[in-house]
Formats: C-alpha cells, sequence, structure tokens
C-alpha cells in the first residue's frame, strides 16, 4: 500500500485567470510554470483547447510547503454549497477577541480582492468567519 504525500486542490470555475489571481493573492502562491514544451499557459491552452483559451491554469505555494492548485474551466456555474471548503488558518493559536481581531483584519484584507463575507460564527472563544471566493465557492477563515 503506498502513502500519498502530495495533492492539488482543484477549482472548478468559469474564470480561470480571476479565480487563480484571487487564490494567489489570499495565499500568498504564485502561478505555476506552464506545462513543459510550452512557455505560457496561454501557450499551452491554446494547444489543447483553441477555441476555449483559458481553460486551464495552476498556482503553487513558492515555499513549497502548501498544495498545488489547479484551476479548470467548466461550462456549468456554481448551483449548490460546496462539498469541501478551504479553510485560511490565520487565528491559530488565539482565542477569544484576540482571535476574532485576527480573522476580521484578514476579512478586511480580502473584501477589496472580491471576497464577500457570509457570516461570522462566534461563541466568546473560538471563531470563524464564512466567506465566498470571486466566483461563490465558500471558505473559512479560521
Amino acid at each position: 500500500m503506498s502513502t500519498i504525500r502530495q495533492f492539488q486542490v482543484t477549482f472548478d470555475c468559469a474564470d480561470t485567470e480571476r479565480v487563480a489571481d484571487f487564490w494567489c493573492e489570499v495565499l500568498g502562491y504564485v502561478v505555476a510554470p506552464p506545462p513543459s514544451g510550452f512557455d505560457t499557459w496561454a501557450d499551452f491552452n491554446r494547444s489543447h483547447f483553441p477555441e476555449d483559451e483559458g481553460s486551464w491554469l495552476a498556482c503553487l505555494d513558492p515555499s513549497g510547503a502548501g498544495p498545488r492548485l489547479f484551476f479548470q474551466r467548466v461550462p456549468e456555474g456554481k448551483v449548490a454549497k460546496n462539498k469541501v471548503h478551504l479553510d485560511v488558518r490565520v487565528g491559530t493559536g488565539l482565542v477569544g477577541e484576540e482571535r476574532l481581531a485576527a480573522l476580521e483584519a484578514e476579512c478586511a484584507r480580502l473584501l477589496p480582492l472580491g471576497a464577500v463575507r457570509e457570516r461570522l460564527l462566534y461563541d466568546g472563544t473560538d471563531s470563524c468567519i464564512v466567506m465566498q471566493d470571486v466566483e461563490g465557492n465558500e471558505f473559512c477563515l479560521d
């Protein structure tokens, strides 16, 4: 039995570049180099989907610690709640008002990037902020 040590998170989306740019800003990621044999992601996409540019794009954590993010264009829009979502860990080790302040500061940073705040979950000690990315995919500031 093999052990999987790497994985990527794939986003179905309408605008790969817009969603990838958003998540690069949120996480400090960079656009990954294009697949071997191509100078740019646009060249790669044109070779596979000449009628539908921008079908694929990938981003990665420049430190190598986080998973690769892959963005693929799909024809259908989001119609229901995500079954899986990302928790952006900005309040790790913090509790109460200190944790809430860290989450609120990150929320304020993400709103101008196109994020949408859904709701705050707070019980006086633990907290998270439920948000949406630029295409309505839910994620949490945790």
